[in-house]
């Protein structure tokens, strides 16, 4: 008789409360934002970074998951206080999707390259840069824009400020990370 054994992957109760703060701690900081063009500089990405360090890419993605869900049904968790199906399926809702993208792409370099920090920007970077080229093709057709437009108006002027958010992520991060294992917190 050949009998297969169905594994199943559950969360403990410390994962779940851990996913939990790091969604809260998406919720209140995406919100604070710059408004400088129809993208505006947010917390967002970095959050998301340090949600990668401390939960790693599984459950770093589904915290960012869950923040989508609760700005869709309209909590004003995205930029500027906002939230809803227009906020999220207008102009700049391809930059709130690609933010998965990044998540599992950086999420990964993070997940198996923890201790390399050349590695983990790498990740973060090329995660970036999807996120970018999704939310860039989405406003560029949503605002009936050029593709250099686009560029001009939802890359180029958050470059800088996200090139300081990695390295943010990458010397912080880690520490809290470290400190929580101690605790016995990502287990």
């Amino acid at each position: 008789m050949n009998t297969k054994t169905k594994t199943t992957s559950k969360f403990t109760i410390y994962q779940i409360a851990m996913i939990a703060v790091m969604t809260a701690v998406t919720c209140v900081l995406a919100p604070l934002s710059i408004p400088i063009g129809p993208v505006p500089i947010s917390l967002t990405n970095l959050v998301i970074y340090f949600s990668l360090y401390i939960l790693g890419a599984k459950k770093g993605t589904i915290s960012y998951v869950i923040y989508l869900l609760i700005g869709l049904v309209g909590i004003p968790v995205f930029s500027s206080f906002t939230g809803g199906p227009g906020k999220l399926f207008g102009p700049t809702g391809g930059y709130l999707i690609g933010f998965i993208p990044l998540a599992l792409i950086a999420g990964f370099f993070i997940d198996h390259f923890r201790n390399n920090k050349v590695l983990c920007f790498i990740g973060m970077v090329l995660g970036t840069a999807v996120c970018y080229a999704i939310g860039t093709a989405w406003l560029a057709v949503q605002a009936h824009m050029t593709a250099q437009a686009a560029l001009m108006a939802g890359v180029i002027p958050f470059l800088p400020g996200d090139f300081i958010k990695m390295i943010l992520a990458l010397l912080i991060a880690p520490q809290i990370r470290k400190q929580l294992d101690a605790a016995g917190l990502t287990r």
